[in-house]
């Protein structure tokens, strides 16, 4: 049974054709149905498990990021706020078996890459730390708050949001106080294991907190993320206004409070870098010893997510030079073909642009035009799917890898609400979004 009914479907499909066109009202239909009816098992405790497609795992970021364009209309179905709630629950649980890792099992039966070097537990599906793995999970709970007041999928959030701010923390000074470690043998590419046998990439200590992946799920280069670190800071703003207005934990509101101050200080003070071309643009990494890395990655949270995450406004001089600089030949990973143009990703072999970059251009952008123009590559290149993939080549959109990938459907969803009108964001205290929008 579906959490959103037929007729609520038929009314917002309804509101999509009427603002864009049937073409797009009919892509969003098939996208917008597929993550309902397709990633969602019930459980037995209350909670649901909610896989991304292609993989039998939950990914905490990929979980959260895939309900984002339900958001907007859960305040009227009941049925799609439990369904949300009960994935909130399933996640922040999650978050307290391990905060460390990124993608979990259904049950505790030891599925997934058990042979990593690392802290594993039978519920562990891969335990790539990520920073954005833990930023997922506080921003679904706030914003399902957000949009409906609901505080029933709240009720461990304070000991999660502790866990998450402990590793941010001992993150901080990784050389002396992680004990994190992580080790693939006979990794498929030398992305998928940390090198210094396991404890990643060294860094001085900054204030920015470190993180051994990528949202890509790839090894980061240099430590430091900085689209990770500003996303930390607007949950870590989240975290903040939950404590104060729903927990009543003055302790926790002022240690998330301080700790995202230090974080986006040390965003300012070391993640910008001079481009020739540019100026002064925020790097996608750095190590704190002089170092930093010039690019971009088509997995949010990314630079040119950075107003939707909600860390900075979309007309900020500093992101947009940075927007320039990733949407263009600076950025390695910004691919031009005769199919479209677009951020692709290390984690993608070839010359393969991802739709999930191409939607997140549209989200962040204020040009009608640009916005047009994205919407009919999106609408272009499913190869007559009928859903998002994971990528597919610039010049060749037959070619493609992941038939199901749920969040990229997802984006889409979320842009076309855009588009059409639908997408009505509230802003949140701390300065980050919560939507909430009536067909």
């Amino acid at each position: 049974m579906s959490p959103i009914s037929s007729d609520l479907i038929a009314e917002i499909v309804a509101a999509v054709r009427e603002r864009t066109s049937a073409e797009v009202a009919e892509l969003f239909a098939r996208c917008f149905v597929d993550t309902l009816s397709t990633t969602m098992t019930p459980m037995d405790d209350g909670t649901t498990f909610m896989v991304t497609g292609d993989i039998p795992a939950m990914w905490l970021r990929d979980s959260a990021a895939q309900l984002t364009p339900y958001l907007h209309f859960a305040a009227d179905s009941p049925a799609l706020a439990d369904t949300i709630a009960s994935v909130s629950r399933r996640q922040l649980e999650y978050v307290l078996l391990d905060p460390y890792a990124n993608a979990f099992n259904r049950i505790p039966d030891g599925s997934g890459h058990h042979d990593d070097r690392t802290q594993l537990s039978p519920w562990v599906w891969e335990r790539k730390y990520e920073v954005d793995s833990l930023c997922y999970p506080i921003r679904l709970a706030h914003d399902l708050w957000a949009a409906t007041g609901r505080t029933d999928h709240l009720l461990r959030f304070a000991d999660a949001a502790r866990a998450a701010i402990a590793v941010w923390k001992a993150e901080q000074d990784h050389e002396r106080s992680s004990t994190y470690r992580f080790q693939r043998p006979d990794p498929r590419l030398p992305t998928d294991t940390l090198v210094r046998d396991g404890r990643g990439p060294l860094v001085a200590p900054t204030g920015l907190t470190w993180s051994g992946f990528r949202p890509s799920d790839d090894a980061t280069a240099y430590g430091y993320n900085i689209p990770g670190n500003a996303f930390a800071v607007t949950e870590l703003g989240h975290i903040a206004v939950l404590a104060e207005r729903v927990l009543g934990d003055d302790e926790l509101h002022a240690e998330a409070a301080a700790l995202a101050d230090i974080i986006d200080g040390a965003i300012r003070a070391h993640g910008v870098v001079e481009h020739r071309e540019h100026g002064r643009i925020l790097a996608y990494e750095v190590d704190g010893l002089g170092n930093a890395l010039v690019m971009d990655d088509a997995n949010a949270p990314s630079l040119l997510s950075l107003p939707f995450l909600g860390w900075c406004d979309s007309r900020d001089p500093l992101y947009l030079r940075t927007r320039a600089a990733v949407l263009s030949p600076s950025n390695p990973f910004f691919y031009s073909g005769t199919a479209a143009r677009g951020i692709g990703s290390p984690h993608t072999p070839g010359r393969n642009i991802w739709p999930l970059a191409l939607a997140m251009q549209g989200l962040t952008s204020s040009d009608a035009d640009e916005r047009a123009e994205l919407l009919e590559r999106l609408c272009s290149t499913h190869a007559g799917t009928g859903l998002m993939h994971e990528s597919f080549g610039a010049d060749d959109p037959s070619t493609f890898t992941r038939p199901w990938f749920s969040w990229a459907n997802a984006v889409f969803c979320e842009f076309v609400l855009d588009i059409a009108g639908l997408r009505t964001v509230v802003a949140g205290p701390s300065g980050a979004t919560a939507g909430q929008a009536q067909a």
